[in-house]
């Protein structure tokens, strides 16, 4: 018998609880694991990549020997703080390229294939980068950008992929099982990039190992996985039903009847503009951390690259904890009398951004010999913002569950500008690593966008479906003579 057909008698028949959705679901979860590792394993391998003491010696090696070698890439290099800010940037615009273009393909074509190509592309690359650091650091920071480009759909097409495949009242859980997979990529990466570096198997490792783990995931994709319900061959007629039922108060259309996309209506919504705005302003202060965090710990608290990489996992091993908290403080919420989809998506979203929001203050005002301190709010500052899961990051579902993947495309695209802009701006800010001062102020400033992004989120923000997420729809029910609501809903 084949092995995908145990997978129903293993989830059991109660499938209304665990079942097929759910196994899209940890798919996705690894598959936003590899993506933020792959992102984030650059900035670990440059501290060892940069190992003053061993450049020296290996100058010395290699002064006869400096051109390409296929099978000496375990080289080191003298990298200057503006080329490492590069490198490290590089990702980011590549990324924010195909975002758009990501989410209208997924929604048009599925996104099951849209990720089986872009986590492809991504994992030749991850595993080629030691070859094409010996190239030079434009040769390099193209093929990160490459690799921005392949990933640019990765958030989109989740997010397609959950409007289809998540009921209305498991949004929160599923979404945050997705996306909690960033969380423990990275996790994984901070804490055993520095041991792979030291080990015998060098640096390179790094990115081969990593590489080699996305190969093996395209596998289970393949066989496991399905753009939508209707399309999955190992679903029950109980479990499509259910989630057909209940996935959405708005109107889900199939690819063929979805209307084009109301761009205009999209742009005009402050709803959408709340969405979009507070997403930059929590990318700006996540990836600000998330790349710097190495460097802070070693060049101001003296902490070696094997201590600073398990360190620097703790804040992001306590977030993926206590995202599923908040997912249980969610529905404990839920069910009190008065508490509103619309209450509980805008708590957790002030808990995500504005507790950090003190914690980043603080952190700035930290001595240099009180290094647990500075790990304590550093944990604090990272591992609150989980709660955004059940705030910002699956409202998109909730204005437009036929769009979703185009919203999360325009938003995820603007935020990772910010992103790509954030380490350029600590290139600025800081020209003395080990200086307390110049980092007090990098902090100053992901405290302030975490403050206004969500202030408007709170003040503009909605839970409601759009009125323009089914427009071929009002406007057939409008012509027929059914009354419309202000917002151009049926009511």
């Amino acid at each position: 018998m084949c092995v995908c057909r145990l997978i129903p008698s293993f989830i059991g028949s109660n499938e209304k609880f665990l079942g097929v959705r759910h196994v899209q679901c940890i798919l996705c979860f690894f598959c936003l694991a590899m993506s933020y590792a792959w992102r984030v394993n650059l900035s670990v391998a440059l501290v060892a990549i940069t190992d003053n003491s061993t450049i020296l010696a290996q100058n010395a090696t290699d002064s006869s020997n400096s051109g390409f070698d296929l099978f000496n890439s375990n080289r080191y290099y003298n990298f200057t703080n503006a080329e490492k800010g590069i490198l490290q940037s590089s990702f980011f615009f590549g990324y924010i390229v195909t975002q758009v273009p990501g989410g209208y393909f997924a929604q048009r074509y599925g996104a099951k294939t849209m990720l089986m190509y872009g986590l492809g592309i991504a994992a030749i690359i991850t595993m080629l980068s030691p070859l094409f650091m010996q190239f030079g650091v434009l040769t390099f920071a193209a093929m990160r950008f490459v690799m921005g480009l392949a990933q640019g759909a990765v958030h989109p097409a989740t997010h397609a992929l959950l409007a289809k495949w998540s009921p209305a009242d498991e949004r929160g859980i599923l979404g945050t099982l997705c996306y909690s997979g960033a969380q423990f990529g990275t996790v994984v990466m901070l804490a055993t990039s520095g041991f792979i570096a030291d080990s015998v198997l060098g640096w390179p490792s790094i990115f081969y190992l990593g590489g080699a783990a996305g190969f093996l995931w395209m596998i289970f994709w393949y066989l496991f996985s399905a753009s939508t319900p209707e399309e999955h061959r190992l679903i029950s007629p109980e479990e499509l039903k259910f989630i057909t039922e209940s996935r959405s108060d708005g109107k889900m259309q199939s690819a063929e009847k979805l209307a084009p996309t109301p761009w205009k209506a999209i742009f005009s919504s402050m709803a959408f503009l709340s969405l979009l705005v507070v997403h930059c302003t929590h990318m700006f202060g996540y990836w600000l951390l998330l790349m710097q965090i190495p460097t802070y710990m070693k060049k101001v608290y003296d902490v070696d690259i094997k201590k600073g990489a398990l360190l620097s996992s703790l804040p992001y091993m306590t977030m993926l904890l206590l995202s599923f908290f908040f997912v249980w403080l969610s529905k404990v919420l839920q069910r009190k009398e008065g508490m509103s989809l619309s209450f509980n998506r805008k708590i957790f979203n002030s808990i995500g951004h504005w507790i950090p929001m003190l914690s980043l203050i603080a952190l700035g005002y930290v001595p240099t010999d009180n290094a647990p301190l500075a790990v304590t709010l550093l944990t604090l500052t990272v591992g609150i913002s989980g709660a955004t899961y059940l705030g910002f990051q699956v409202n998109h579902i909730d204005l437009s569950p036929n769009y979703a993947g185009t919203l999360m495309g325009l938003t995820n695209g603007a935020a990772n500008v910010m992103s790509g802009v954030a380490p350029l701006i600590v290139g600025q800010i800081v020209d003395d690593e080990t200086s307390v001062t110049q980092w007090r102020w990098v902090f100053l400033l992901a405290a302030t966008f975490y403050f206004f992004g969500n202030l408007l989120f709170v003040i503009f923000g909605r839970t409601e479906v759009q009125w323009w997420d089914s427009p071929r729809d009002n406007k057939e029910d409008a012509e027929q003579g059914t009354p419309l609501a202000p917002n151009g809903q049926v009511k």
